[in-house]
């Protein structure tokens, strides 16, 4: 599977996507996505679960169609971190979230429990956990959703599920890098800006990342926060400095990195799809994330493709960005 010669250049481009679609079966627009943009990853939501038997098929469905078409293994990803962000409600075990997971035990528990319900329907990705860091003095935008405001604590406890997660077949993408918890405006709606010097954020948000690169974490997700002393111009989701200097070049990380939802109002307010796209590519960022239905999938796919076709420092690094992919895909094969 590794062996990119034998790909056309559409695939190469598709497989950098990963898309939100809408329907609870494969219907003509997942089928368009898989056959002719030729994403590499789909991630699914509520909107697409009915329930559990339908969801199976669902995700088999897919998995099978991209086969019939020559594609690579589809990532099939969700956001199930427990508490206010899971998608799959009963009859799965709905956890309470990370605020209430305090000790080893209680994180290995989710783990295993959610590895296992996952797998059962389909699932290879999880998007979680959460390794922010939230501060007790200030209302944190991920209060509800970190594991607390001691980086050792939430180390601790984000390298359990992510080791427990991949020991039972589930890919784990740890997020938001490099660190959310300082913030109180939502990304979802506007761009967030947070001042906080290099130092600052390597005595404290940075380290749980660390720790989930030294265990060998999957993916790293970016977050859409602009650290203006990180970076004047852009957002770590589109950033330079941030996903090649930082993540890659510093802390050493050659796992998949994704954007978040480039759908979410801290990009779409702010930057055109195509100048989003040439920012991730520059970045070295692999997986460009678009989470709904829309003429920006397609755009997004033929900037890829023009980009590899006029550029041959792109190609090449787009290959790379394709050799971590299709190993990361190869993993998560081999651990069925």
């Amino acid at each position: 599977m590794n062996d990119i010669s034998k790909f056309t250049n559409e695939q190469l481009a598709g497989q950098r996507l990963m898309i939100g679609f809408n329907g609870t079966a494969l219907n003509s627009d997942l089928k368009f996505y898989i056959d002719t943009i030729k994403v590499g990853g789909i991630i699914l939501f509520s909107r697409n679960i009915k329930d559990a038997r339908q969801f199976k098929n669902l995700c088999r469905s897919a998995r099978a169609y991209a086969g019939d078409c020559g594609q690579p293994p589809l990532f099939i990803a969700i956001d199930q971190e427990g508490g206010q962000v899971a998608r799959l409600k009963e009859p799965f075990t709905v956890f309470p979230g990370n605020p209430f997971i305090g000790t080893r035990a209680d994180a290995v528990r989710f783990a295993e429990t959610t590895a296992a319900e996952l797998a059962q329907v389909g699932i290879n990705m999880n998007m979680a956990p959460v390794l922010d860091i939230a501060p007790k003095d200030i209302d944190s935008i991920m209060a509800k959703r970190s594991f607390g405001h001691d980086p050792g604590q939430v180390s601790l406890l984000g390298t359990e599920v992510i080791s427990n997660l991949q020991q039972n077949g589930i890919l784990s993408v740890a997020k938001h890098f490099p660190g959310i918890g300082r913030t109180i405006i939502d990304s979802h709606h506007d761009l967030p800006t947070l001042d906080v010097t290099p130092e600052d954020l390597e005595a404290s948000d940075l380290l749980p990342f660390q720790e989930a690169i030294a265990c060998d974490v999957a993916g790293i997700m970016l977050s859409h926060i602009h650290y203006p002393r990180l970076d004047q111009k852009w957002p770590a989701s589109l950033s330079p400095a941030i996903a090649k200097k930082l993540l890659r070049c510093k802390l050493g990380f050659d796992g998949l990195v994704i954007t978040d939802d480039l759908d979410m109002g801290a990009i779409k307010k702010h930057y055109p799809i195509k100048n989003v796209i040439q920012q991730i590519l520059k970045a070295q960022i692999d997986i460009a994330l678009i989470c709904h239905k829309g003429p920006d999938i397609e755009t997004a796919f033929e900037e890829i493709l023009r980009q590899a076709d006029n550029s041959e420092l792109m190609a090449n690094q787009g290959k790379k960005a394709i050799q971590r992919i299709l190993r990361a895909k190869e993993r998560v094969e081999s651990e069925k």
